[in-house]
């Protein structure tokens, strides 16, 4: 009965949760989420045992056209898409590619051994591996019972 008197208990608990969403969205890490220009390809981060992968869906571009570089623990990868030439008399009734430059840029957990990064292109997809540092691999140490 005193519920139906004050219905705006609840508010208290939703508050809460807000202010923790709005805590986590200020913890975000701004040059790892850097884009640049009017579109940025997706992209996934993955880790295995020995090295870091990245796979960029980079459609429609050439190889020439995509740069990869690694300063320190940031990973960048920039390119440019560019636009295909109308042809005269064309009447185009949808256009949803985006075109132009992109930045991509990943900040590693890690140290990686820079000389042994390797990019490859192929079907649209760029792949970057990244093997560890032979210190950023960690080491398992056993637990011994007493």
């Amino acid at each position: 009965m005193m519920r139906a008197l004050a219905p705006w208990t609840g508010f208290g608990n939703l508050r809460k949760e807000m202010d923790r969403l709005f805590e986590r969205l200020g913890d975000w890490d701004v040059p790892e989420m850097r884009t640049l220009g009017d579109w940025a390809p997706t992209l996934d981060f993955s880790e295995n045992k020995d090295s870091f992968v990245v796979n960029a869906e980079i459609p429609g571009i050439d190889a020439k056209d995509i740069s990869v570089s690694l300063e320190g623990q940031l990973l960048t990868i920039k390119g440019a898409r560019r636009h295909e030439k109308e042809e005269k008399g064309e009447q185009v009734y949808r256009a949803e590619r985006s075109y132009g430059a992109f930045a991509r840029t990943v900040r590693l957990p890690a140290e990686v051994d820079s000389s042994k990064v390797t990019a490859g292109y192929k079907n649209g997809l760029l792949t970057v591996t990244m093997p560890k540092a032979p210190g950023a691999k960690g080491s398992q140490i056993p637990v011994k019972a007493e």
